[in-house]
């Protein structure tokens, strides 16, 4: 889906579909060089990291395992309950391995700070962070570092490429900030 297909919806486009392909292609590379002559297990975090996964395997010239989680604190409203849930543990087996964890955006990190200690538990080589996107407040409030950053976002409610309102906007080609009609 392109912004032209719902621009009443969006506020204001942030980065294009070619501008995070770019960063991506970025990214791959430089991990790439951090990881020469590693085994490395890329581990989507489900469901926003799907469309970054993806565009970031593919911008390897080498080949890369790829797994998924899935973790929510999130009860049934749109607050953290603070309880942290594995909806779809690993396939795989990280003792000893490099693992990159992979996240579309880090907007507090509280829920990638349970998830980085729970796979640190498993035995892995080592354990490091890529995202695609990054809010301000998470830079502030992480504790971990996270080595991998593709673009800081404004503070606002944004969508595309993965981040969704309400399981929409997921296919947005861009992100964008979403217009407040839209979810106030």
């Amino acid at each position: 889906m392109d912004a032209s297909d719902i621009e009443k919806d969006l506020a204001q486009i942030h980065y294009t579909e070619e501008q995070i392909l770019g960063k991506l292609r970025e990214l791959a590379t430089r991990i790439e060089q951090d990881y020469e002559g590693k085994d490395l297990l890329i581990v989507g975090v489900l469901k926003g990291a799907v469309m970054v996964m993806a565009d970031l395997a593919r911008s390897f010239t080498r080949h890369v395992e790829m797994d998924w989680m899935a973790v929510s604190s999130y009860g049934s409203g749109t607050k953290s309950s603070g309880v942290v849930r594995i909806l779809k543990d690993l396939d795989t087996d990280i003792s000893n391995r490099h693992v990159l964890i992979v996240e579309d955006i880090i907007d507090t990190g509280l829920t990638l700070t349970w998830l980085v200690s729970n796979l640190q538990s498993r035995g892995p080589a080592s354990v490091e962070i890529c995202t695609a996107f990054r809010k301000p407040d998470a830079a502030a409030k992480m504790a971990l570092p996270v080595k991998y950053v593709g673009f800081d976002l404004p503070d606002e409610f944004v969508v595309g490429y993965g981040l969704d309102y309400a399981e929409k906007y997921r296919n947005l080609r861009c992100v964008a900030t979403l217009a407040p009609h839209v979810y106030s």
